[in-house]
């Protein structure tokens, strides 16, 4: 019996089903090369130190990405000081609409440090198939809406995809799994 329970104990724990998927190792999501809403062209590696939180989405998605950078943003303040060690990213899938102006006031909205990317269509292709984001454009009365994966991706300090964010996990399992990254990062706890 005794065996039985340090066997049971050494058993590999199943991650809590709020928490992000782990896809360490991931051979895709390596970088980008976009243009910030100032037309400074922007990559992954200028991030390095920092948690990255990245997302693809547009401007007038009425639900889930509003609803993903207020949850980047409650999970910075969630984090504390290590909030600062935090940068959210936000690419848009829609550069017709979404122009410089509008992606920066959009992302400004949610907190002041969130960087809006953008290319033109095709670039925004190139990059989202390198991050395997789906996205099409959907004819609506008059206009179009475009579907899109819903996913956040999270990167290390050291730049490496760690984590793929469903939309219903919570900000503060969220920020459980961002501290985790910041806590295993080579440095962490030093001064910096």
């Amino acid at each position: 019996m005794l065996g039985a329970l340090a066997l049971a104990g050494c058993a590999p724990k199943e991650a809590p089903s709020a928490r992000g998927l782990d896809i360490t190792g991931a051979n895709y999501g390596l970088d980008f090369h976009l243009d910030d809403t100032q037309g400074r062209s922007r990559s992954l590696a200028e991030f390095r130190g920092k948690v990255v939180l990245l997302f693809f989405g547009f401007v007038q998605c009425p639900d889930v990405c509003p609803a993903a950078l207020a949850r980047a943003a409650e999970v910075m303040s969630l984090l504390g000081d290590d909030g600062s060690k935090v940068q959210t990213l936000f690419v848009t899938v829609d550069p017709e609409r979404d122009t410089p102006a509008t992606l920066q006031a959009y992302t400004a909205a949610f907190h002041p440090s969130f960087i809006g990317l953008r290319g033109d269509l095709l670039r925004t292709k190139e990059t989202a198939d390198h991050f395997k984001v789906y996205f099409r454009k959907v004819p609506t009365a008059g206009s179009y809406t475009i579907e899109h994966t819903a996913m956040t991706y999270a990167f290390d300090p050291a730049g490496r995809l760690r984590l793929a964010l469903r939309p219903e996990l919570a900000a503060k399992d969220v920020a459980a799994d961002v501290a985790a990254l910041l806590k295993a990062a080579p440095g962490a706890g030093q001064a910096g």
